[in-house]
């Protein structure tokens, strides 16, 4: 039995499967439709929809017979995808590639087979719709212009299918934000212009400073300011400064990181709003405070998202004509915060459900559809990149041997050992079953490969993965598919000369 060669840009051909997220789908009737309906025109006991993975043939739809689900060597379909005409086997018995097939030999005892290429509108050829008949079933023209007429409509489907996802996924995230946004109109028409900043794309600390900055003229303020607590540090940006405002007490913000136990930092964890009407009175205040002639303060903590904490800081003057937080101030404060509080978890579940549309749910890597945003991004920049192309190597045997779910443990352990490898100098993508993509600022080639390394020894302490095979190109010799190529080609040759070292050791 002989196995169907790869077709050229085999790389671009399974990027352009992958697009379409069909593979290990559930049964969907519009496929179902089309075999039955192959099968009644060409009379045929069998018809199939099929696609041809990395190492597998995978069936979404079948009449006649189960969908297919075999490795890619055995596959008769596996040939058909070579060409752009039907291919057609008037007997497979006779024919030198198929007569020892176990599909030929065995059930189905396939004597006739017939297969028309489903073709992308990028040209590439990801499956077939395919007929077969275990008895002699010659056919005619208008039989195999009826089969290539049926395979188009299969790929108007998957085009049809691609954008439902991507329709789906957009409006998934506009009912996720349109649930935030009806939460901030409850809130009701407090501070017109503090929530007609809500619909402006603004981000979490652009919108809290506008909002700070609105406030601070509406409460008669000295000084409004946003404070942000990540990890150790205390940073302080200022939205609102009335002009009388003196030196001295302009200062105090940029200190207060420098000053233990002021009130500030120990309301970093607070849930509630705290108002002091006489800050000089209390027992925790800072001398250097008073001396600023800070008379009033109050703050407003906004929540805590992802690393960072936001608190809102209000302060009047000693000599402000407004002598203290009066219940309409409070009201409007904190009205405020909830329109502002709101504001930014609508921006997280965004930019949540954004990236969640770009992550690879498997490995948390990003995925193929980021990879392509990324790149057009990363080319756009006159700044010089690396793309390494990844090929894992052995990860077919684990499957084989132990089974997918250490496959999967595999390519976890590795995908997540070399995310904290790269750390922000790189994004990582899993384009493929067991294929990688990583964009990097390092040009630094031996580094990128020292930190697969460190990724390869890791998933090895999973299962027996043999290595990862890297072709590298830099953004100088090439742009878009030709860089992708061009890393495609040079992986391939890394892992060619693998193969036969390996195939050298084990002759000896």
């Amino acid at each position: 039995m002989t196995g169907a060669p790869f077709p050229e840009q085999e790389y671009a051909r399974l990027l352009a499967l992958a697009q379409y997220e069909i593979l290990d789908t559930f049964p969907e009737e519009a496929f179902d439709r089309v075999t039955r309906l192959a099968a009644h025109l060409l009379k045929t006991p069998v018809a199939m929809v099929n696609f041809v993975d990395q190492h597998r043939l995978w069936g979404k739809a079948a009449v006649g017979v189960d969908p297919a689900r075999m490795p890619r060597s055995e596959a008769l379909c596996a040939w058909t995808i070579l060409q752009d005409t039907p291919m057609v086997v008037e007997n497979a018995h006779l024919d030198s590639r198929f007569c020892h097939n176990p599909l030929v030999t065995g059930d189905p005892h396939i004597h006739m087979y017939a297969g028309a290429p489903l073709t992308s509108p990028s040209g590439h050829r990801i499956g077939t719709l395919c007929v077969v008949d275990d008895q002699p079933h010659p056919l005619t023209a208008a039989d195999l212009q009826a089969l290539q007429d049926l395979a188009a409509l299969v790929v108007d489907e998957l085009e049809l299918r691609i954008k439902n996802l991507q329709l789906s996924r957009e409006l998934g995230a506009q009912e996720q934000l349109g649930q935030e946004l009806r939460r901030i109109m409850d809130h009701g028409r407090v501070l017109e212009g503090v929530t007609s900043l809500m619909d402006l794309d603004l981000g979490p600390e652009e919108i809290t400073l506008a909002a700070a900055g609105l406030l601070g003229e509406a409460l008669s303020t000295d000084y409004t300011g946003l404070i942000l607590f990540q990890g150790d540090s205390l940073r302080v940006e200022a939205a609102y400064m009335h002009p009388r405002l003196p030196a001295v007490a302009q200062a105090v913000p940029k200190q207060l990181f420098s000053w233990p136990g002021t009130m500030t930092q120990t309301l970093r964890h607070a849930v509630s709003p705290l108002y002091l009407d006489n800050y000089a009175a209390h027992p925790n205040a800072i001398q250097q405070v008073i001396d600023a002639g800070i008379g009033q303060i109050a703050w407003l903590p906004l929540g805590t998202r992802g690393k960072v904490t936001s608190l809102l800081m209000t302060v009047r003057l000693n000599d402000n004509p407004v002598t203290e937080w009066r219940s309409s101030d409070r009201a409007l404060l904190e009205a405020a915060g909830r329109s502002v509080r709101s504001a930014l978890d609508r921006r997280l579940v965004m930019d949540a459900a954004l990236q969640e549309a770009r992550q690879d749910p498997l490995t948390g890597a990003l995925n193929r559809r980021a990879f392509e945003q990324d790149l057009t991004e990363w080319s756009a920049v006159d700044k010089a990149f690396t793309l390494a192309m990844l090929d894992l190597d052995g990860l077919k045997t684990v499957n084989d041997a132990e089974g997918h779910a250490q496959g999967d443990k595999v390519l976890q352990v590795f995908a997540g050992t070399l995310s904290v490898e790269l750390g922000k100098a790189a994004n990582l993508y899993r384009v493929g079953g067991d294929e990688f993509i990583l964009l990097s600022v390092t040009t630094e080639e031996d580094e990128l490969n020292e930190q697969v390394d460190v990724a390869v020894l890791a998933a090895r302490q999973v299962s027996g993965l043999r290595g990862v095979s890297v072709g590298i190109a830099q953004s100088e010799e090439a742009s878009g598919p030709a860089l992708i190529e061009l890393a495609d080609r040079r992986m391939y040759a890394v892992k060619q000369r693998r193969q036969e070292r390996r195939a050298a050791l084990m002759a000896e």
